[in-house]
């Protein structure tokens, strides 16, 4: 599964302690496999190594979902059922939705008052998406999303937050938006936001049906959610070492998708594999049952506890409610100093 490093340069012992953490994902979608072992599985991880705030972000979903965002919402509750299935804990975490704490929108705001433009324009994700997308991007909302993922981050007070390190750029933005309104606004004397460090995960690329990287837009998913025979279809359907035409011909496990679930799901067997198709003794059908064996054992218990969550037709709402009003309360708490920074008090006097 991913293992977590803390990066950055010389750190003192006080910023390589991880105090807390902010994460999130868009719900645009129903969740793959690849969601469940590059993400969940540590969130699950985190929430017992410190405080962790885990985001539905619905707010940056907007921001390429605008024309049929309610399409998009749709997705909210199956998403924290799979968070929930794959043992994110509400005891353990604060779980809310982004819009319902109205905070993020307000330090965003603050935030976009002294955020350079170049900042915003240089930014190489958005250089990417403009490049590599057919919707409708060129809006405010997408240009300043950075700001809002500031936002976002210094609300809590995250210490650190964890992303991949093709995320890095975008954590330094945060980084030096923070460092921005710490040197116009100090508080007595004081720094008013944390700056977050990363710790970086080693995602595991989970391979798709077609060879290609799991993605919803490539249609080449496994879902969470699919049932045994469906998850059996999509395996048998599975491409393997296209040069190993005959059951009798040696294959390459290095060029077969198939292989590459073996790290996930079957450790245990991935040696003896590698020999038995080198060799031609173990055939690609019998390489495909044994994995889906292992992968069905693994994913029996998420889908029970998800079918579970589904009958609780309140569960969710109510985690949603008490984890935003949790948030909420931390959130006021930093909009409250970053004011008292600002000058900004309710008191108007001639």
């Amino acid at each position: 599964m991913a293992e977590s490093r803390v990066a950055g340069s010389v750190q003192t012992e006080d910023e390589k302690k991880i105090r807390r953490i902010l994460s999130g994902m868009q719900a645009t979608g129903e969740l793959h496999i690849g969601h469940y072992l590059g993400v969940l599985t540590n969130f699950a991880k985190l929430q017992n190594e410190a405080e962790c705030f885990f985001m539905v972000a619905n707010l940056h979903s907007l921001t390429t979902f605008y024309p049929n965002y309610h399409d998009a919402h749709r997705f909210i509750a199956p998403m924290i059922s799979d968070w929930l299935a794959a043992g994110i804990s509400p005891e353990k975490a604060t779980i809310f939705v982004q819009s319902d704490v109205s905070e993020h929108a307000e330090l965003s705001q603050l935030f976009a008052m002294f955020t350079p433009l170049s900042w915003l324009e240089r930014n190489p994700t958005y250089k990417d998406k403009q490049a590599n997308t057919d919707k409708d991007i060129e809006t405010l909302g997408f240009l300043g999303y950075p700001v809002l993922q500031a936002a976002d981050i210094t609300l809590y007070d995250a210490t650190h937050v964890p992303i991949g390190e093709d995320q890095l750029p975008h954590l330094e933005l945060t980084r030096e938006i923070a460092r921005r309104f710490n040197h116009y606004y100090p508080l007595d004397g004081k720094n008013v936001l944390t700056i977050p460090q990363a710790i970086l995960s080693s995602y595991p690329k989970v391979v798709g049906l077609d060879g290609r990287k799991m993605s919803k837009s490539y249609n080449n998913s496994i879902l969470l959610n699919d049932d045994t025979p469906t998850l059996t279809k999509k395996m048998m359907s599975m491409k393997t070492d296209t040069a190993r035409v005959h059951r009798t011909d040696p294959g390459n496990p290095d060029n077969c998708p198939v292989f590459s679930y073996y790290d996930f799901f079957a450790p245990d067997l991935k040696a003896e594999v590698d020999v038995g198709c080198r060799n031609a003794t173990l055939g690609c059908v019998d390489c495909k049952k044994q994995i889906i064996t292992r992968m069905d054992k693994t994913l029996v218990p998420f889908r029970e506890k998800r079918k579970e969550l589904a009958n609780d037709k309140n569960k969710i709402n109510e985690i949603l409610s008490s984890g935003a009003k949790k948030a909420q309360k931390v959130a006021q708490t930093t909009i409250q100093r970053v004011k008292d920074a600002l000058g900004m008090f309710s008191d108007y006097k001639l």
